[in-house]
C-alpha cells in the first residue's frame, strides 16, 4: 500500500533549525515530483517547496527562500526539509505530497507547476520561544 509518512517536527526557538523527512513506502519516489506544504492554524494551505522527479530542479516560497532547503536521496525513497532560521510564522503543520499522474482530484493542489494530490498526514513544527 502506498504511503507518504513525514517526520522530524517538534518545537524550538527562533533561530533554531529542523529537518523533516518525508519517506514513501509502496512506491518508488524517485518518479515522482515531491513538495512540502503547510498550514498554520486557522489559515489555508500553501506550498513550501517542491523538486522534480527529473534534474532536481527546486522551488521555494518567497517566504523560506535562503532558509529552507529540500533534498531528495533516492537510495533511501526519501524527501527532506531542512529548515534554518525558523520564525514564529513558520509555525504550522507541514505535509509532503507526491505528484499526481492522473487526472485531476479532490485532494490535488497546483504548485510550483505541478499537480500534488496524495499526501501524509503531516507533521507539526512550533517556532516559539
Amino acid at each position: 500500500q502506498a504511503r507518504l509518512v513525514e517526520s522530524g517536527g517538534g518545537s524550538v526557538q527562533p533561530g533554531g533549525s529542523l529537518k523533516l523527512s518525508c519517506a514513501a513506502s509502496g512506491f518508488i519516489m524517485e518518479y515522482y515530483a515531491v513538495a512540502w506544504f503547510r498550514q498554520a492554524p486557522g489559515k489555508e494551505r500553501e506550498g513550501v517547496s517542491c523538486i522534480s522527479r527529473s534534474d532536481g530542479t527546486t522551488v521555494y516560497a518567497d517566504s523560506v527562500k535562503g532558509r529552507f532547503t529540500i533534498s531528495r536521496d533516492n537510495a533511501k525513497n526519501t524527501v527532506y526539509l531542512q529548515m534554518n532560521d525558523l520564525k514564529p510564522e513558520d509555525t504550522a503543520d507541514y505535509f509532503c505530497a507526491i505528484e499526481n499522474h492522473g487526472p485531476p482530484s479532490p485532494q490535488s493542489s497546483i504548485w510550483g507547476g505541478f499537480d500534488f494530490a496524495f499526501w501524509g498526514q503531516g507533521t507539526r513544527v512550533t517556532v516559539s520561544s
